[in-house]
């Protein structure tokens, strides 16, 4: 008997979906263009008007940090209407499209030097990424049939793809934004999103199962499940998912440091002096070069600890997603005692050394790899399907209220000072993840064994 014919959606590549990885280079090329415009966003507001090669705003660090902490909010609050109009009317997969082409827009608008277009451009980036954002990572999850236990590691995939984005835009967006120009650095963001949609219409015939409208093409049984009540269970299900986003604030709120006051204490702060001199740049380390540790971590460790994390799990050891994302925010808060460490090091000698801050990075990116990706995952696993995408767009607006929480405690450092913030945010990440751990056990039972059947 000959073989059957796999569809193009059925095909798998290095044991995934191929569709897996057409999302991946989609949202590679969309974080490219995300974290690229905001390496320089930061930079480009508080630096001098009157530099007559690269002139910026003029901005104090303060109204820099206000802006950031509101435009990183709403980046991700935007993310609830975009999960509602996917599940209600337009389907994942034409919602990511139009998401993309806004972007588009958004990002060549602002490499236009005037204020109506850094807002009008700010705007639209935010209209785009509510569209995108929760909607492809949703689905990333339908990829993979209920309880297949590579769903986490799918996820982790598609999350490096999402650094190595960051990784290339915070090295050549930032060298281009401060050694070249703001503008053309926003400008090559741009292109960045344009390469992402291209990928993504050529890899549609690998996606043709996921993302459709539901009220349109979905099978009866969707349709049913669509129009009836949540069960108990279910009702129970989004409860702990509810309450897995409080770890969602906590976290990014520490974690989103990294874009504000981490920018500006590296620019300020750090002896970025080398003792050899490096093509393009010299002896002087670009501050916005920093912003590329944390995605080369992940792309360097990103599959080591999610193999970790399923062989834990497949010897019958406790590796729920809770428990990941509860050890991920203590491992990230303990790499905020190296900035304290940093800190001290500052008010001792006038500067501190680049070594603390590649430190708590690296802690900070083993802490992300421990609850991003998981967090993602896991609202695959329980979310109702007539509630799916809008759940992934709660999650991204949690971060959003995190990246708000991090605005305000980075405006709170002009008072308060840098060690306190950095101390304080330590101390309170792992306590509140030892919390989660020692809770542990009621808030399993509010899943009800959505990741007790996964297997190979």
């Amino acid at each position: 008997m000959a073989a059957a014919t796999l569809q193009p959606h059925q095909k798998e590549l290095f044991g995934q979906p191929i569709g897996l990885y057409f999302l991946f280079f989609s949202e590679m090329w969309e974080r490219f263009s995300y974290y690229g415009m905001r390496a320089i966003l930061t930079l480009y507001m508080v630096h001098e008007t009157t530099d007559n090669f690269n002139p910026g705003l003029g901005w104090t660090s303060g109204e820099a940090l206000a802006l950031y902490g509101w435009y990183t909010m709403l980046v991700y609050v935007a993310s609830i209407p975009g999960g509602y109009i996917a599940d209600k009317f337009l389907g994942q997969k034409k919602s990511v499209l139009y998401g993309g082409l806004i972007l588009i827009v958004g990002q060549s608008i602002l490499a236009v030097s005037a204020p109506w277009a850094f807002y009008s451009g700010l705007a639209l980036i935010i209209m785009g990424v509510g569209l995108l954002k929760p909607n492809i990572s949703t689905m990333v999850g339908g990829l993979y049939q209920k309880g297949d236990i590579r769903r986490d590691q799918g996820f982790t995939i598609f999350y490096i793809g999402i650094n190595l984005g960051a990784f290339l835009s915070a090295l050549i967006v930032g060298y281009v934004g401060e050694k070249i120009g703001w503008h053309y650095g926003f400008g090559l963001a741009g292109i960045g999103m344009t390469l992402g949609m291209i990928v993504y219409y050529l890899g549609m015939p690998y996606l043709a199962h996921v993302g459709n409208f539901i009220g349109k093409d979905g099978s009866d049984e969707d349709k049913a499940a669509m129009n009836k009540p949540l069960t108990d269970v279910e009702k129970d299900r989004v409860k702990v998912l509810l309450i897995s986003f409080l770890i969602v604030i906590v976290f990014w709120g520490a974690f989103e440091q990294a874009g504000g006051l981490l920018n500006i204490y590296t620019q300020e702060k750090t002896n970025r002096i080398l003792d050899f001199t490096l093509p393009l740049i010299g002896n002087e380390v670009p501050a916005s070069w920093f912003q590329s540790l944390n995605a080369l971590f992940i792309i360097l460790f990103g599959t080591s600890v999610a193999a970790y994390w399923a062989r834990k799990k497949l010897k019958g050891k406790e590796a729920s997603s809770l428990f990941k994302m509860a050890i991920g925010t203590i491992i990230m808060g303990a790499g905020f005692l190296f900035m304290t460490a940093a800190v001290a090091q500052f008010e001792a000698e006038g500067s501190s050394a680049m070594y603390w801050l590649v430190l708590a990075y690296f802690f900070h990116t083993i802490g992300e790899l421990s609850m991003s990706p998981v967090a993602l995952s896991f609202i695959t696993k329980l979310a109702p399907l007539k509630y799916a995408s809008i759940m992934m767009g709660v999650y991204f607006a949690m971060t959003g209220l995190g990246n708000k929480v991090a605005g305000i405690l980075g405006e709170a450092s002009e008072g308060l000072g840098e060690y306190v913030i950095f101390t304080g945010i330590a101390v309170f990440a792992i306590i509140f993840g030892l919390l989660i751990v020692a809770l542990l056990k009621p808030l399993k039972r509010l899943t009800h064994g959505a990741e007790d059947d996964e297997h190979l």
